[in-house]
């Protein structure tokens, strides 16, 4: 299984970010073909004293790499990496891995 993690820094606005992420983006995610299973996580979180804490991580999982590569090219995929850019001014930190 391949896991996606998307780590948003904290944004301008909590109020404006959660509300855009809960009403459009998790709807364009959903939307994207062979995503097996999309969840997040909301709440200040960091690894240690440090670092920059996470606003919100979410996780798309996929079967294979295949999967993700063709959940990206789509439509669908384009709409919800285009969406970023109205959303997560904190930042973003897209990870991906093999589980």
């Amino acid at each position: 299984m391949i896991r996606v993690t998307v780590i948003y820094g904290p944004p301008a606005s909590d109020a404006a970010f959660n509300a855009h992420y809960e009403d459009v983006h998790t709807k364009l995610v959903e939307k994207m073909p062979r995503l097996k299973r999309f969840s997040f996580s909301r709440g200040a979180v960091a690894s240690s004293d440090d670092a920059k804490p996470a606003h919100l991580i979410a996780f798309l999982d996929y079967d294979t790499k295949a999967d993700l590569d063709a959940s990206m090219a789509s439509e669908e995929g384009k709409a919800a990496v285009a969406d970023l850019a109205k959303f997560a001014d904190g930042g973003v930190t897209i990870l991906t891995a093999e589980i």
